[in-house]
C-alpha cells in the first residue's frame, strides 16, 4: 500500500481544517471536535495501539532468537543502547546550544503568572532500572510497562536462542504469529489518511493563533534543533556509518514518519516503522525486531530536545542564569530520563517535570509551553522514531549479512 500520500494529503487537509474552526470559534470547533475529529483520531489510535504489545513481544523475541549467539546479542545490543545515549547527548546539546543563541524566554511576550501546571513525580532512575525486571509479566503486558514486556521479551527469546532446535516448534508459532500480526496490522492502515486528519484537526483547532503567536520564538527554536538534530545527525548517521544515502533513507521511510506525526506517539508507530524500515529500508527482521521496540522506549532524542529548550527558556522567563554545572545536569538527568519514558503523547512533559526539578525552577512554569506542546509533541514524536530506524539501518548494515530464512520481501533499492 502507498499510503503516504494520502496521509499527508489528510494531515494538510486536517491542519486547514483546524484554522477554519478555531476561525469560527468554540461554538463551532467544540461540537465538530467532540463528535468528529476526536473520535476519527482516536478510533485510529486504538486500533493501532491494540496491536503494540503482541507486535513488541512477538518482535523481540523473533529478534532476539534470530540473534542466535549470545555473543552477537550482547554486541547489538552495546551497539544500540550506545548509540541512543550518544544520539541523546547530542540532541539536548543542540537544542540548549540554540536555546541559549536565541534567547527566546527574553522576547518579553508572556507572563509567566499564566503559568499553571500540576507536576506529576517522575520515578526515581534506580527504581526504573530497577523495575525493569517485572515480577508479573502478564501484568506487565496488561499495564504496558513497556520496559518489562522488552525484558521479558529478551528473555525467552534467549532461551530459545540456546535451546535451537529443542523449541523449533515454539519458534514456528512467533514466526506465525508475527505473519499474522502483521496482516491485521496492514488492515488497520487503511484507516490512517482519516485517523491522521482527525487528530491533527483537532490540535490544531484547539491549539489557536494566540498560544501559537505568543509562544512563537520557542516553538520555532524546539522545531529548529529538531530539523537540525534529523537533518545533520541523523543524515551523518546514514551516510556515514550505514554508508547510505540519506534522502534515499528519509524518502523511504516518510510513510512512518507521517503517521509518527499524526498519532504523536512512537508506541502507536512502532508496528507501522518497523515494517517500513524492513520492506523499505531492507532492515534485517531479527535486527529491527530488537533495535525499534527498545529504541521507541528508550531513545527519545525529540523529547530531550524539548526538555533542554525548555528548561532554558524558562530559566529566560524568570531571569535566572543557568550556572555550568546546571548545564551539565540538564544534559545528564535528560538523557537519564529517556530510559523508560513510556511512548505516549504528552509524557515528555512529566520528564520535564523532573529536569526543572533537579536545577531548582519552578515546575509550574510549564504550564508555559502547555499551549503549542502538543504540535511539538508531533514532531518530537517523528524525530524519535526516525533515529531508532536510522540505529536499525546502522546495526543492520555492520552486522554479517545472514539474510532472515523467513523473510521473502524484497526491499526498496539501497544506493549508496
Amino acid at each position: 500500500m502507498n499510503l503516504t500520500k494520502p496521509i499527508i494529503i489528510a494531515l494538510i487537509l486536517g491542519i486547514v481544517v483546524g484554522i477554519g474552526l478555531n476561525l469560527m470559534g468554540s461554538n463551532v470547533f467544540n461540537p465538530v471536535d467532540t463528535y468528529l475529529l476526536t473520535p476519527l483520531g482516536q478510533i485510529f489510535l486504538r486500533l493501532i495501539q491494540m496491536m503494540v504489545i503482541p507486535i513488541v513481544v512477538i518482535s523481540i523475541i523473533l529478534g532476539t532468537a534470530g540473534l542466535g549467539d549470545p555473543k552477537k546479542l550482547g554486541r547489538i545490543g552495546g551497539k544500540t543502547i550506545g548509540f541512543f545515549l550518544i544520539s541523546t547527548t547530542i540532541a539536548i546539546i543542540i537544542a540548549m546550544s540554540l536555546a541559549f543563541i536565541v534567547q527566546p524566554g527574553e522576547q518579553g511576550l508572556l507572563d509567566e503568572e499564566a503559568a499553571n501546571f500540576e507536576a506529576t513525580e517522575a520515578p526515581p532512575i534506580i527504581d526504573t532500572l530497577i523495575n525493569i525486571i517485572p515480577t508479573n509479566p502478564i501484568q506487565a503486558m496488561v499495564e504496558g510497562e513497556m520496559l518489562q514486556v522488552i525484558m521479558f521479551s529478551i528473555f525467552i527469546g534467549f532461551g530459545l536462542a540456546l535451546l535451537g532446535k529443542k523449541t523449533d516448534k515454539v519458534h514456528k508459532l512467533f514466526e506465525q504469529g508475527f505473519e499474522l500480526v502483521m496482516f491485521l496490522i496492514m488492515i488497520i492502515m487503511y484507516t490512517a489518511p482519516f485517523g491522521a486528519f482527525g487528530l491533527i484537526a483537532s490540535a490544531v483547532g484547539g491549539t489557536g493563533f494566540d498560544a501559537i503567536s505568543s509562544m512563537l520564538a520557542y516553538f520555532l527554536v524546539v522545531l529548529a534543533a529538531l530539523l537540525i538534530h534529523a537533518g545533520i545527525t541523523y543524515s551523518a548517521v546514514v551516510k556515514f556509518l550505514a554508508k547510505k544515502n540519506p534522502i534515499w533513507f528519509f524518502k523511504n521511510f516518510l510513510p512512518a514518519i507521517s503517521v509518527a506525526f499524526g498519532t504523536a506517539s512512537s508506541g502507536a508507530t512502532l508496528p507501522v516503522s518497523m515494517s517500513t524500515a524492513q520492506k523499505r529500508l531492507g532492515v534485517r527482521k531479527s535486527v529491527s525486531g530488537f533495535v525499534q521496540p527498545l529504541g521507541a522506549t528508550i531513545n527519545m532524542d525529540g523529547t530531550a530536545i524539548m526538555q533542554g529548550v525548555a528548561t532554558v527558556f524558562i530559566a529566560q522567563v524568570y531571569a535566572q542564569d543557568l550556572s555550568m554545572t546546571q548545564i551539565l545536569t540538564v544534559v545528564i538527568v535528560a538523557v537519564l530520563a529517556s530510559i523508560g519514558t513510556a511512548a505516549v503523547p504528552g509524557v515528555g512533559l512529566v520528564m520535564l517535570a523532573m529536569v526543572l526539578n533537579q536545577v531548582g525552577l519552578p515546575v509550574e512554569a510549564i504550564g508555559l509551553i502547555l499551549g503549542v506542546d502538543r504540535l511539538l509533541d508531533m514532531t518530537r514524536t517523528a524525530v524519535n522514531i526516525t533515529g531508532d530506524a536510522a540505529c536499525a539501518l546502522w546495526v543492520s548494515e555492520t552486522e554479517e549479512a545472514e539474510p532472515d530464512s523467513d523473510s521473502e520481501e524484497e526491499s526498496a533499492p539501497q544506493p549508496s
